[in-house]
């Protein structure tokens, strides 16, 4: 059975599921705009390019979320028809957003049995879920309103903070690392048993003025203070008082999944984990002393729904026949790839000069110990929301100034930590507490010995994000770490994701030479080829 999962959201894309073999891509990557929201054509189109399958061929359509207005409604509708004909609304299933956040997570943990935590901002009228799911089986036991969003509540504060909504979250959990929580928050939002309870009773830009109001800031100035912090100036009265909210803010979050976890371990189940919340690695690692083998979907915000929808649409049937069985994610190299030949075209035609090197592994281990930056793109992009090693920017991380040369080419904010790529073998000389995390989903303690041989992969409050990495899911990755090692004494590296700050990671030869030009980096590696700056 094929099935074709579809999310026209914001992180619009498009999966692709033949047995267990799978393609997926976000729109964002083929068209380029960040975050897109729409009607994913590009996605189903290339998913379905590189099953080579026809869209006949496809025997289900699964879509996640439920309730559009009729404008967008009638969108989908008309993408649907361009690409599958007059017949396309007899492949449909609406599968609800929470559920496919959650399916997204228990499909992929290879469990028969677990505890499914899906938390983010909003969704079909929701803002958690919780399951038991049991034998591909889902059962809902809990649930929390859009009114009482956790999710909401931490876009807020981002908002008004001057950074983006929905969008930015990610710079408040790493601002919060520079202050220490001086505001009880327990009168904004709380954990009542399963479900969260929003004690300002207004979400949005409404909740947003009220935070502004209770923490007396200057909501007028938000954008101008947070251009200042971008910058690096976090020592003024108004940063100040902007990183101390974060810090609360980031501490009540972590407050509240502290008490969470403890309530779920009641069920003596694993438990995983989706949605845009579990974005937040340093909340995930609160998670995780509850549930050490907590698995967090690689692809956890919106750009994972079609995943989501596709395999519970899948299990489905599955079930139904008799034939569910449970599955491990074990990669994301779930996207397009281009060969030799095509990349060779390429820089023809274009007229770069480039060199072809056979050990790509030792020759990138050699130019990062010379301090060199560089732009890798091999095998298939990565789904979900982390470069890990096939669209990576990669540098020394025993250098702790190679962090404002990064900051500078790629036009990243200031204060934002950068993240490393370790030999997994190596995790106990680096990580406290350690534990297996192949897709970046959480933060760990760094080890001295980290501190002092990779500081510019810890960040000011000695936590780290790493990728953990054996040898049989990214060979010529993993050999590249392996050679640093050899030539430096240290198994780990710099990875960053290859684009621009603002922009998607890149796709094709194209955006990759376009953002290596646009950055200067200094040596570009695409597949066996290397052009130099």
């Amino acid at each position: 059975m094929i099935i074709l999962g579809i999310h026209d959201g914001h992180d619009a894309g498009a999966v692709l599921l033949e047995g267990n073999t799978i393609y997926a891509v976000n729109e964002e990557r083929l068209n380029r705009i960040k975050k897109y929201r729409g009607f994913p054509e590009l996605s189903i189109k290339k998913v379905i390019e590189m099953a080579h399958v026809h869209s006949d061929e496809i025997n289900a359509i699964a879509i996640a979320g439920i309730f559009r207005k009729h404008s967008r409604l009638l969108e989908l509708e008309r993408g649907l028809k361009s690409i599958f004909g007059e017949g396309f609304k007899k492949k449909i299933l609406f599968v609800e957003h929470h559920l496919a956040h959650a399916a997204s997570a228990y499909y992929t943990s290879g469990w028969k049995e677990s505890l499914t935590l899906s938390i983010d901002a909003a969704g079909d009228g929701l803002s958690s879920s919780i399951y038991i799911a049991r034998k591909g089986e889902m059962i809902r036991i809990a649930q929390s309103t859009y009114l009482d969003s956790l999710g909401d509540f931490y876009a807020s504060v981002t908002e008004l903070l001057g950074f983006k909504p929905m969008r930015h979250e990610g710079k408040i959990m790493s601002l919060a690392a520079y202050g220490k929580p001086t505001y009880d928050l327990a009168n904004i939002i709380e954990l009542n048993e399963l479900s969260f309870e929003n004690k300002l009773k207004v979400v949005g830009i409404e909740a947003t003025k009220k935070l502004a109001e209770l923490f007396n800031y200057p909501f007028s100035r938000a954008r101008e203070i947070a251009q200042q912090m971008k910058r690096g100036n976090l020592e003024g009265e108004m940063q100040r008082k902007a990183i101390e909210i974060a810090a609360s803010a980031q501490a009540h979050l972590e407050k509240i999944m502290d008490e969470l976890g403890l309530k779920l371990t009641t069920y003596n189940l694993k438990l995983a984990y989706a949605g845009g919340v579990a974005q937040n690695v340093k909340a995930n690692a609160v998670l995780r002393r509850h549930f050490p083998d907590l698995w967090v979907f690689p692809a956890m915000d919106d750009s994972g729904l079609a995943f989501g929808a596709a395999a519970f649409i899948k299990a489905q049937f599955e079930r139904l026949e008799g034939k569910w069985k449970p599955f491990k994610l074990e990669h994301v190299y779930l996207g397009p790839g281009y060969n030799e030949n095509e990349i060779e075209a390429f820089l023809k035609k274009n007229g770069i000069n480039f060199e072809y090197q056979e050990d790509i592994p030792e020759f990138v281990a050699e130019m990062l110990a010379e301090g060199k930056i560089i732009g890798l793109f091999q095998g298939k992009m990565e789904y979900g929301p982390r470069a890990l090693g096939n669209r990576s920017i990669l540098a020394d991380p025993r250098n702790r100034e190679i962090v404002k040369r990064l900051n500078l080419a790629l036009n990243r904010d200031v204060f934002q930590p950068f993240a490393p790529s370790i030999l997994e073998e190596k995790i106990k000389d680096y990580l406290q507490d350690p534990y297996p995390n192949k897709f970046m989903t959480m933060s760990y303690e760094a080890t001295e010995k980290m501190k002092l041989e990779a500081p510019a992969v810890v960040h000011v409050d000695g936590t780290t994000r790493p990728q953990t990495l054996v040898k049989k899911d990214n060979p010529p990755y993993y050999e590249i770490i392996k050679h640093f090692e050899q030539e430096t004494g240290t198994g780990i590296v710099l990875n960053t994701s290859f684009n621009m700050h603002g922009e998607p990671i890149v796709c094709s030869p194209n955006d990759a030479l376009r953002t290596f030009l646009k950055a200067k980096l200094d040596v570009l590696i695409l597949e066996n080829f290397v052009v130099y700056r």
